[in-house]
């Protein structure tokens, strides 16, 4: 259980912009609705704005409910993204090696340094393995009696990745969604073209951005986190950090021979094994890995091949299913919020995306582009805690304003991405798989995350403005 409320009342303030931050939370739990709300909330307004530009409610419906499955390949990949990183983060071998991990510092600070790292890291190839990943490892620093860690910091380091460089990594949903065909939708498709992975997440200059980020989370979980005599541990907040011992159910009749027999786990990895061979030796190896089905597969036949036995990749499976409730409902709504945005048309045949496109280009010119479209996004992160929801909203506008200002598509990109990370620092909506593992409230934590968001917003905007000219601009290409 979560230490309560009155014991935080009680808790000397730590400065400024935590008491700032812990206010900042408890209003947001208090008055900010369900996702999902702020999903609908969007399509009441886009409907709205249609209407208003002269498009008329029959076409405002008709492209609404013609477009409203338009991500339903797309929605299925996200969700999936979320159980293979669950089921592998859970898996027996690598809770062993999250064991020994543990182990490893001998200073608290360092203790909550290494999570930083370990989140951040993680998330650039998975960001649902990130959050279960960081959030046992932080079970099991807070198992050492004799550590003194600050449960509290550890858990915000934890959710560095989701904060931090998830969306500059492999598992980002609109640098995947835009390297795959099948999965733009038609209407944003003439807007972006395909844009593959090396023109995304593998430019130097996304790679310079995410190692800035990394160095900087790092620095600022050691340089925050509270000593031993200050530190509140697990044991201060009325937590126990060990897990309920889990055995398998005996056999109870014949047929569940094959449930508890890895010969089938061994047969279907090594069918995927020998298709992933094929698929990397015809392939460019990023062109392979930009496809989310490749991707997927290959993190689900992992996740199989470590808990080795079918009934425990289920078992595990099972359990990370939940955490998929809000992508599988509220991505259909946002495919139909980018219809409306890019094709309910007034009697011109001018959609609303084209007067945001024009009101960015106006707004600003190639050198302050990064700038406008980084800040745009920080914001309305806050409001519309989805990556890749937000992404079919804003494209349409965002990428239509890039080709009128002549800025770089990829890079447009990945200005979205790293910027709408940042707000999940403060939004609940993520936290929750985290803080379900860690048995916190967000409350408990976002006073340490805000304290690395209002670092990274000024470094990540700047360094976004800085590289944007070293990158030439090039028309949508299919």
């Amino acid at each position: 259980m979560s230490v309560p409320d009155s014991q935080f009342a009680a808790e000397p303030p730590r400065g400024r912009l935590a008491r700032f931050a812990t206010r900042s939370a408890a209003w947001s739990e208090k008055w900010f609705p369900n996702t999902l709300v702020f999903a609908l909330l969007t399509v009441a307004v886009v409907a709205v704005a249609a209407l208003a530009i002269g498009s008329s409610p029959a076409k405002v419906a008709s492209v609404f409910g013609n477009g409203f499955w338009d991500l339903i390949p797309f929605t299925m990949q996200m969700a999936m993204v979320a159980i293979g990183g669950y089921v592998v983060a859970t898996a027996r071998p690598v809770q062993r090696a999250i064991t020994r991990l543990a182990q490893v510092p001998r200073d608290p600070r360092a203790a909550i340094a290494m999570v930083a790292t370990v989140s951040l890291l993680s998330a650039l190839l998975n960001w649902g393995f990130s959050l279960i990943f960081s959030a046992l490892l932080v079970r099991r620093l807070a198992e050492r009696s004799g550590l003194r860690m600050d449960y509290r910091a550890a858990s915000a380091a934890a959710y560095l990745g989701l904060g931090g460089s998830w969306a500059l990594g492999l598992s980002s949903s609109s640098a995947q969604l835009q390297a795959n065909p099948a999965s733009i939708p038609k209407s944003l498709l003439p807007i972006t073209g395909v844009i593959p992975f090396r023109d995304t997440i593998f430019t130097w200059q996304s790679l310079v951005v995410a190692a800035v980020v990394i160095a900087v989370c790092v620095a600022v979980a050691f340089l925050t986190a509270p000593r031993a005599t200050a530190a509140r541990t697990a044991a201060d907040l009325g937590i126990d950090p060990r897990d309920p011992v889990e055995n398998d159910v005996p056999r109870s009749r014949p047929g569940e021979w094959l449930e508890y027999s890895p010969l089938l786990t061994i047969l279907v990895v090594a069918l995927v094994g020998g298709w992933a061979i094929q698929e990397f030796a015809a392939k460019d190896p990023i062109v392979a890995i930009s496809g989310l089905n490749t991707y997927n597969l290959l993190f689900l036949s992992l996740g199989m091949l470590l808990h080795w036995r079918p009934r425990r990749f289920l078992a595990a499976v099972t359990k990370a299913v939940p955490a998929t409730g809000g992508v599988l409902i509220q991505f259909p709504f946002y495919a139909g919020i980018a219809a409306i945005l890019t094709k309910a048309t007034d009697g011109s045949g001018i959609a609303i995306s084209h007067h945001l496109a024009s009101l960015f280009t106006s707004a600003g010119n190639t050198t302050t582009f990064p700038l406008l479209i980084g800040a745009y996004s920080v914001v309305l992160g806050f409001l519309i805690p989805s990556g890749g929801g937000k992404w079919i909203i804003e494209a349409p506008y965002v990428m239509q304003a890039a080709n009128d200002a002549n800025v770089n598509l990829g890079w447009t990109v990945q200005i979205y991405n790293a910027a709408e990370a940042l707000p999940n620092l403060i939004n609940p909506f993520w936290m929750l798989p985290l803080l379900g593992v860690l048995s916190l409230k967000a409350r408990d934590i976002v006073g340490y995350t805000f304290i690395y968001l209002v670092t990274l917003l000024p470094i990540v905007l700047g360094l976004l403005t800085l590289l944007s000219p070293t990158l030439p601009y090039h028309p949508p290409s299919y």
